[in-house]
Protein backbone atom coordinates (compact mmCIF):
# COMPACT_ATOMS: atom_id res chain seq x y z
CA UNK A 1 0.00 0.00 0.00
CA UNK A 2 0.98 3.32 -1.08
CA UNK A 3 1.82 6.04 2.05
CA UNK A 4 0.59 9.86 1.27
CA UNK A 5 1.37 12.58 2.73
CA UNK A 6 -1.09 15.30 4.08
CA UNK A 7 -1.05 18.10 1.96
CA UNK A 8 -4.83 20.17 2.08
CA UNK A 9 -7.05 20.63 4.24
CA UNK A 10 -10.42 22.55 3.82
CA UNK A 11 -13.34 23.87 5.68
CA UNK A 12 -17.04 24.00 4.55
CA UNK A 13 -19.45 25.89 6.58
CA UNK A 14 -21.60 22.61 6.92
CA UNK A 15 -18.77 21.79 9.30
CA UNK A 16 -17.06 18.97 7.24
CA UNK A 17 -13.42 18.73 6.59
CA UNK A 18 -11.80 17.73 3.62
CA UNK A 19 -8.32 15.81 4.24
CA UNK A 20 -6.12 15.82 0.89
CA UNK A 21 -3.16 13.29 0.72
CA UNK A 22 -1.00 12.85 -2.10
CA UNK A 23 1.92 10.74 -2.64
CA UNK A 24 5.77 12.72 -3.26
CA UNK A 25 5.50 13.04 -6.55
CA UNK A 26 2.31 14.81 -6.59
CA UNK A 27 0.81 12.51 -8.81
CA UNK A 28 -1.96 10.55 -7.30
CA UNK A 29 -3.97 11.59 -4.55
CA UNK A 30 -6.85 10.29 -1.83
CA UNK A 31 -9.09 12.79 -0.48
CA UNK A 32 -11.67 11.87 2.28
CA UNK A 33 -14.28 14.11 3.91
CA UNK A 34 -15.36 13.71 7.31
CA UNK A 35 -17.48 15.54 10.20
CA UNK A 36 -15.47 18.72 12.27
CA UNK A 37 -16.34 17.17 15.37
CA UNK A 38 -15.46 13.65 14.42
CA UNK A 39 -11.89 15.30 13.47
CA UNK A 40 -12.02 16.92 16.88
CA UNK A 41 -12.91 14.12 18.48
CA UNK A 42 -10.85 11.44 17.24
CA UNK A 43 -8.07 13.60 18.43
CA UNK A 44 -6.74 14.62 14.75
CA UNK A 45 -5.53 13.90 11.57
CA UNK A 46 -2.00 11.63 11.13
CA UNK A 47 0.49 13.38 8.89
CA UNK A 48 0.22 10.02 6.59
CA UNK A 49 -2.01 7.47 5.67
CA UNK A 50 -1.73 4.30 3.70
CA UNK A 51 -4.00 3.78 0.88
CA UNK A 52 -4.85 1.13 -1.55
CA UNK A 53 -3.81 1.66 -4.50
CA UNK A 54 -7.09 1.20 -6.22
CA UNK A 55 -8.34 3.80 -4.07
CA UNK A 56 -5.83 6.57 -5.62
CA UNK A 57 -7.02 9.19 -7.86
CA UNK A 58 -5.34 11.31 -10.65
CA UNK A 59 -4.32 15.11 -8.92
CA UNK A 60 -4.91 17.92 -10.88
CA UNK A 61 -2.33 18.32 -13.14
CA UNK A 62 -2.77 22.27 -11.52
CA UNK A 63 -1.74 20.77 -8.18
CA UNK A 64 0.72 18.16 -9.17
CA UNK A 65 4.04 20.74 -8.06
CA UNK A 66 2.11 22.24 -5.57
CA UNK A 67 0.53 18.62 -3.51
CA UNK A 68 4.03 17.16 -4.64
CA UNK A 69 5.91 20.13 -2.35
CA UNK A 70 4.11 19.64 0.19
CA UNK A 71 4.06 16.23 0.63
CA UNK A 72 7.93 15.91 0.35
CA UNK A 73 8.14 18.42 2.89
CA UNK A 74 5.79 16.15 5.51
CA UNK A 75 7.61 13.33 4.92
CA UNK A 76 10.60 15.18 5.77
CA UNK A 77 9.30 17.10 8.79
CA UNK A 78 6.58 14.30 10.43
CA UNK A 79 6.43 10.73 11.19
CA UNK A 80 3.88 9.17 9.03
CA UNK A 81 1.69 8.37 11.96
CA UNK A 82 2.57 11.96 13.74
CA UNK A 83 -0.96 13.72 15.01
CA UNK A 84 -1.09 17.06 13.09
Amino acid sequence: MPTLWLVDREFDSKGLVRLTYATTDGDRTYTKELAEQRLYASGGVTAATEVEADALEAADPADEDRFAAEARRMAADHDPDETI
